[in-house]
């Protein structure tokens, strides 16, 4: 299983290149992609999306959250922040639900380095 972010979903429906968007093609042809919540609440969130993408994106197998979610987030965001480092809500969220069922992100967005180096995000 891997998880896929908003950035490269983005890139991916706008038929851009890059090792990321490999890597969700892979994913999505070996069943092997999930959504976390956030990623599908961003990308349902566009006033202009394809339905044909909707049912895509609704036939994805979503992350679940665990009990205690919200408090282990906003651990993660604590970590990150006191280093005086970018911790964006959305992209803490995102991290948490891949660090909690111990499953790599695919994403575009630089921003995601700083949970890898110091929140045990994996990266794809």
């Amino acid at each position: 299983m891997v998880a896929v972010d908003t950035s490269t979903l983005i890139a991916f429906l706008r038929g851009e290149e890059g090792t990321d968007v490999q890597a969700f093609d892979r994913a999505l042809e070996s069943s092997q992609a999930v959504l976390p919540p956030v990623v599908l609440v961003e990308i349902l969130s566009d006033p202009k999306l394809d339905p044909r993408v909707s049912r895509l994106l609704l036939a994805l197998p979503l992350l679940q959250s665990h009990s205690g979610f919200w408090e282990r987030a906003a651990a993660t965001r604590a970590k990150v922040l006191a280093r005086r480092l970018r911790a964006r809500l959305a992209d803490t969220l995102i991290s948490q639900s891949c660090i909690d069922h111990g499953i790599p992100l695919i994403a575009r967005d630089a921003d995601f380095r700083h949970f890898s180096r110091h929140a045990d995000l994996e990266l794809v």
